[in-house]
């Protein structure tokens, strides 16, 4: 077992043992137990009560923080030319098709969002294989496969983010960078679980929300009162 480091053991000792935090006093503790030299990104994980495996109990979907995530968004649009000017237009760094398509089959991936239009999904759906694995193949239930392309891209530049549930019950997602003021981690953050709240399967019984938790980049998770969101 890995001996804890004394900056590491000073950092554990600014988290009460066995506390359940309010999303305020966490989103504040955050900036106390952050040792990295960059703004590192502020992650929410939610354990729910579902099983991943039945098609029935599969929670995903999108939802718009209100302060954004703080991030930089790469997106490339793959369109014909007629909807170009739109993408570029909406702020899309990569706009095209044919092209960018041959530079993923050879293993480009240096984007964070793909944005497309049905019409074009023949040729992107044979790039599964490279952008699946990755996150990045469009869907059209996250809004990234629409004729509405530079709405599309306006809307994830601002903030909208695409989750779902991993095959141990957990969503992840970032809800913003630590530079961010307290009030609007909290914003986003209660953003974000009401909208997971919303999509509770009908057949998930017991405890839906199991536990929460709060954490920048490299720090330890701090455990969340979830009725604070309420």
């Amino acid at each position: 077992m890995a001996r804890l480091t004394k900056n590491r053991k000073s950092i554990l000792g600014l988290i009460e043992p066995g506390k359940v935090y309010t999303l305020e006093e966490a989103s504040k503790v955050l900036k106390s137990i952050s040792t990295t030299k960059f703004d590192a990104s502020v992650d929410l994980d939610v354990r729910l009560g579902v099983d991943p495996k039945k098609p029935n109990q599969m929670v995903r979907g999108v939802v718009t923080l209100p302060h954004g995530t703080g991030k930089k968004v790469r997106v490339l649009a793959l369109c014909t030319p007629d909807k170009e000017a739109e993408a570029k237009a909406a702020g899309a760094e990569f706009v095209g098709l044919d092209d960018y398509i041959e530079k993923i089959k050879g293993g480009w991936t240096d984007i964070d969002v793909i944005i497309c239009t049905p019409t074009v999904m023949a040729k992107v759906g044979a790039l599964g294989k490279v952008l699946g694995p990755r996150g990045l193949m469009p869907n059209p239930k996250s809004g990234t496969v629409t004729l509405e392309i530079g709405k599309a891209v306006t809307e994830v530049k601002a903030g909208k983010i695409d989750f779902k549930v991993d095959k141990y019950g957990i969503v992840h997602s970032s809800v913003g960078k630590l530079s961010f003021d307290p009030e609007k981690l909290v914003e986003n953050a209660k953003e974000f679980m009401s909208t997971i709240m919303k999509l509770k399967p009908s057949s998930a019984k017991g405890t839906y929300v199991k536990s929460i938790y709060i954490s920048s980049t490299m720090s330890p998770g701090i455990q969340l009162d979830a009725k604070s969101f309420q």
